[in-house]
């Protein structure tokens, strides 16, 4: 990679192309009915799901989440992935109730009538310790939902904290607002009382990750590579990696959809 005065911008740059591609996925305008929005949900609640895992693995590499406690190196790193954790994993509903984004993102299924048998039937598999495979089996997730969740662990599975947290940053926490903004506009007032929990959940997604997890999270990202030319590299490429993941996702969703809902 070229010695820049902002890797971070310059990464950025070298994403921007899959990025655009992404975000002009004609998806977003083609979800026009409740059935083309259940179906959606259905295939996006493991993204939900899977993105905990992501930000579980930072947690768990770059904080002490073991007994004896002991302190970690990087205090600033630690608080980092901490006041992310604390958002994602126990932030506030409608009625200010603790819950996490994943379990509101179910709540917002059922509002709407999307089938949330499959996802549930996956995290059940996963507490009773089957393997991620095995789980998505006994799930009968969709295929596309599929690939999508293995390359996540793939992901993980490296154990390099530079590669998961690129993914996080910039295939999740950086992208995530943009790729809403395109769902939201107009959704609550077409299906008034049955989206008001997703639309709660996409506005608190984009508040919260646009003002303070993206810029958190490309912070990590800065400590994490330092100076090594080969980690700004690998951040490059799991980066777009994950932006193809998700635009595999999302042909899986526009594949599946009846003819006529496509129009």
């Amino acid at each position: 990679m070229k010695t820049v005065s902002d890797p971070i911008a310059f990464l950025q740059q070298e994403m921007a192309p899959a990025r655009r591609l992404l975000l002009n996925n004609d998806l977003y305008h083609s979800v026009k009915s409740l059935a083309d929005l259940r179906r959606f949900m259905e295939h996006h609640v493991y993204a939900v799901w899977d993105f905990m895992s992501l930000l579980k693995a930072l947690q768990k590499e770059l904080t002490c989440v073991e007994v004896p406690w002991v302190p970690t190196a990087g205090s600033a790193m630690r608080r980092l992935i901490n006041e992310i954790v604390l958002e994602e994993e126990s932030d506030v509903d409608q009625q200010g109730q603790a819950t996490s984004h994943f379990e509101l993102f179910v709540r917002a299924m059922e509002e709407c009538g999307a089938n949330t048998a499959p996802i549930r039937r996956l995290v059940a598999a996963v507490a009773d310790g089957r393997s991620i495979e095995r789980a998505l089996e006994i799930a009968d997730a969709p295929a596309s939902a599929r690939e999508f969740v293995l390359t996540t662990f793939d992901i993980i599975n490296t154990g390099k904290p530079h590669v998961v947290a690129a993914a996080f940053t910039f295939g999740r926490e950086d992208l995530i607002p943009d790729m809403f903004r395109q769902l939201v506009s107009d959704l609550g007032s077409r299906f008034p009382g049955q989206l008001d929990t997703f639309t709660y959940y996409l506005n608190r997604h984009i508040e919260l990750d646009e003002d303070v997890h993206a810029p958190l999270a490309q912070q990590m990202v800065r400590e994490l590579c330092g100076d090594a030319p080969e980690r700004w590299l690998e951040a490059q490429q799991v980066a777009i990696r994950c932006m193809e993941a998700r635009m595999a996702l999302w042909d899986g969703v526009k594949l599946g959809r009846p003819r006529a809902a496509l129009a």
